[in-house]
């Protein structure tokens, strides 16, 4: 079956945070000494962009962008006025759809009274805010700079200044967190009626200081705990779960995230970002990403050095990298999506699918791929099984 192209997405990555949080593996630096060139950096994004869309030529020629999302490290320590300057460059450059989400991440701990309104003039509909917990001593734990307090005062100064469309980012299993202290932030969070809500896993990752040095987390049967908990007392509030970590209220599931688990396109600039393309003409699907340090993809706006790889996926890759993402939905995807989207015939998975099946972590409906209860606590499990 032939590729056909997607919906296509832009992923902005804004790579200082004043401080980096010990668990944190995300390509984020803390501040020090001067303060960063941040109009340098807008300036770079804009060369960034237009050098990926000369590279890319008719794989995103006439195509429209739908959503944007300003990603971190902390997206609000660049001031309202650069990321107008930032739209407004992207729209003289690319089609944006009239009704495109535009997301930027926001941390509590570094936002100013006042600038809600300049990013909501600037275009920013929608504010992701990492707030991970509204316990003082678990955020101290992990090395979050804002207070529980001050988290709060931050989500009513976004919704005073007319924001309508919130997303809060909480975790659980948290270093010696109960049950309780979980349902207690789930609670505080559903108070301030956010929009949505994204509620994920504290995991120790590779490289970072709570890898070197763990923090004493609650074993897995207590996270399993958890989660149901915490996914029930959502439902209940009107948030329903949509995604393995997110829930959102009716009709306001972040259209950004969902393009990417449903396998879309999306192109990514600034340092770090990745980007996916499908090239329709070429039945190929095309990853790209950049480099990583500040310094080094400030170096030369748009030259070939901020590229850090380049290439397309490998065919045997494909099915991996398909339901690495798809079956992360709750409600599934039509099977006939996986060869639109891939360009591999549905045999090419039929094996791994009857497995799957077989051993009750997929549901028995062969025109959707969706995951049932028990392959959604072992995810990693299924997904790892269309490895080739």
């Amino acid at each position: 079956m032939s590729l056909i192209a997607p919906p296509l997405s832009l992923y902005v990555h804004m790579p200082w945070c004043v401080k980096k949080c010990p668990y944190c593996d995300f390509n984020s630096h803390g501040l020090r000494g001067e303060p960063p060139a941040y109009a340098d950096y807008v300036h770079a994004l804009l060369a960034d962009l237009d050098a990926d869309l000369r590279d890319f030529g008719a794989a995103v020629s006439g195509r429209t962008v739908h959503s944007i999302f300003f990603g971190g490290g902390t997206p609000s320590l660049f001031a309202p006025d650069l990321i107008d300057r930032f739209l407004d460059g992207v729209r003289s450059r690319v089609a944006v759809a009239e009704q495109a989400e535009i997301t930027l991440e926001t941390n509590p701990g570094t936002v100013e009274h006042g600038r809600f309104d300049g990013y909501l003039a600037a275009g920013v509909n929608r504010l992701s805010f990492g707030i991970q917990s509204f316990d003082d001593d678990k955020l101290r734990r992990l090395g979050r700079i804002h207070s529980a307090s001050e988290a709060e005062a931050a989500v009513k100064s976004a919704q005073d200044a007319g924001y309508a469309n919130i997303n809060l980012d909480l975790m659980y299993a948290l270093p010696q967190q109960s049950l309780e202290g979980a349902l207690a932030d789930v609670a505080r969070a559903v108070a301030l009626q956010p929009t949505h809500v994204s509620h994920y896993q504290l995991t120790l990752e590779p490289n970072t200081a709570f890898a070197a040095n763990p923090p004493p987390l609650p074993d897995d049967d207590h996270a399993w705990a958890m989660q149901e908990a915490c996914e029930q007392r959502l439902g209940e509030a009107g948030y329903g779960q949509y995604e393995v970590s997110a829930y959102a209220q009716p009709d306001r599931r972040c259209e950004h995230n969902l393009n990417y688990w449903r396998f879309g396109d999306y192109l990514g600039i600034g340092a770090g970002a990745h980007g996916k393309l499908s090239d329709v003409d070429s039945g190929t699907v095309r990853r790209r990403w950049k480099t990583r340090h500040p310094k080094a993809y400030l170096a030369s706006p748009g030259g070939s050095d901020r590229i850090g790889g380049d290439g397309p996926v490998a065919a045997d890759e494909l099915p991996f990298e398909y339901m690495l993402n798809a079956l992360r939905l709750i409600d599934g995807v039509p099977l006939a999506d996986f060869s639109q989207r891939t360009g591999l015939p549905a045999e090419r998975i039929a094996a791994a699918l009857a497995t799957a099946r077989e051993r009750g972590w997929l549901a028995d409906a062969p025109p959707f791929l969706r995951t049932t209860p028990l392959g959604q606590r072992f995810l990693n499990d299924v997904i790892a099984s269309f490895l080739d």
